[in-house]
């Protein structure tokens, strides 16, 4: 399937001679959900910003439904929607006037149906004579992305869209992003909400210091790079690890209540049985054993750690 998005080599360096971006190239297609995982400073919004035309580029190329991102600007950017971070919105207007005149500003025709239905999926249909200043943040972020959805756009960004909003909306906003992918939208997310990336995204993406260190299926990500974790809870707590223990890497945790073995479960062996021996020729107790399967959070501080290969 071709790419509804494409980005080559790009790269912006500010005057001050800051590498915001370092050679990014990426690919996406139509219909997928996409999520820029990256701490403070990384370049999610940078990139996000110049696929946009908000920033322009110093090299490189971006691609938007076959249209050329600089040299048919107007063409290109017809099909982005785009909710910004920051909540910026004239507090005294209306909803319902907010969101027509954003509609107005890429030269469609009026179609009040459409600007219904699209309130209506965000939930702001009841709010639309009300003024932005008397709506909830969460409320305002959903009248961005109406804003954004105004246009029919074929693809939709989302800057940290459910910062600062609360666990219950955040869910809610999940479930409209999943309608708008059932719908064909394409979704670029960037996100510090590691269980956002994990809920509904289809790829995962990690950027830092201005590079894309890489972008693969979410589930495809887990199982390479997942590890499992054995907790054996110790009927009795010890003061270190007996040495007939050494060979194995163990880490004594909950004040010597318990060890913790990492393992790759998709390893032909995992030395579990082995080590369980070797617990109880040691002497120690064993009270109750559990495992865990590594989160995307672990993955992704890993690799911006640079631990994870």
């Amino acid at each position: 399937m071709a790419a509804i998005l494409s980005v080559k080599d790009l790269k912006k360096t500010y005057a001050g001679g800051f590498d915001a971006l370092k050679g990014v190239t990426l690919d996406i297609e139509e219909g997928e959900i996409i999520a820029l995982l990256g701490p403070n400073g990384a370049g999610k919004t940078t990139l996000i910003s110049t696929i946009c035309g908000i920033v322009s580029p110093t090299s490189g190329s971006i691609t938007v439904g076959g249209h050329d991102a600089q040299s048919a600007y107007r063409d290109a950017r017809a099909l982005i929607g785009l909710v910004p971070q920051e909540i910026n919105l004239e507090p005294f207007a209306k909803v319902w006037d907010t969101v027509r005149y954003s509609r107005g500003l890429f030269g469609l025709p009026r179609d009040d149906a459409y600007l219904e239905e699209v309130l209506k999926k965000l939930s702001l249909w009841e709010k639309k004579d009300s003024r932005i200043m008397q709506l909830s943040g969460g409320m305002k972020r959903r009248v961005l992305i109406a804003k954004a959805l105004s246009h029919s756009p074929r693809i939709l960004f989302l800057d940290e869209p459910t910062a600062g909003v609360d666990v219950e909306l955040r869910k809610d906003m999940w479930e409209v992003v999943a309608q708008m992918k059932a719908e064909g939208v394409t979704i670029i997310l960037t996100t510090h909400y590691i269980e956002e990336a994990e809920a509904i995204a289809d790829r995962v993406g990690v950027i830092t210091g201005g590079e894309l260190l890489l972008v693969e299926d979410k589930d495809s990500l887990m199982g390479r790079m997942g590890q499992k974790q054995l907790e054996v809870q110790l009927s009795q707590p010890v003061d270190s690890l007996p040495e007939a223990l050494a060979g194995y890497d163990l880490d004594l945790v909950n004040g010597g209540d318990a060890l913790l073995y990492k393992y790759d479960a998709r390893a032909e062996r995992t030395g579990i049985t082995a080590l369980l021996n070797d617990v109880s020729a040691a002497g120690l107790m064993l009270a109750d054993v559990q495992t865990r399967q590594s989160s995307l959070e672990d993955i992704f501080v890993g690799l911006v750690k640079g631990d994870q290969p």
